[in-house]
């Protein structure tokens, strides 16, 4: 059976929690509608996290990110919410979303939104 697109995202225990080490991912696939006109729009995430004690599982974030295709999204709006439930599914040490957007009427659009946690530098 073909997977389907769901919000859920899957976690892991951190093989190393009591080291401070990066994961990062970019997915260049991500697309989104946008909310005004309806037009898909294109854009490259990379995300990157200092885990605490869980892991995000990499099909679960595919079948998370595919979940966005068919809905209108502003861009901001998009990014600040792939941050908060990776946030809630994780609760990593430190991490970074960056949202990069194919241009669209000669705009090139980068959104970046992070979090640290309270015990860590920002």
């Amino acid at each position: 059976m073909p997977s389907q697109p769901q919000k859920q995202l899957e976690t892991f225990p951190n093989p190393n929690p009591g080291r401070d080490y990066e994961i990062r991912f970019e997915c260049p696939e991500f697309t989104c509608l946008c909310p005004m006109t309806g037009q898909p729009d294109f854009a490259t995430y990379r995300i990157s996290y200092v885990p605490d004690a869980r892991c995000v599982e990499l099909k679960s974030l595919k079948l998370y990110l595919w979940s966005f295709r068919d809905e209108g999204h502003f861009h901001e709006a998009v990014t600040n919410r792939i941050l908060d439930d990776l946030l809630l599914a994780l609760a990593p040490r430190r991490m970074r979303v960056e949202g990069d957007f194919a241009v669209r009427g000669g705009i090139h659009t980068v959104i970046v939104a992070e979090h640290a946690s309270p015990h860590e530098p920002g």
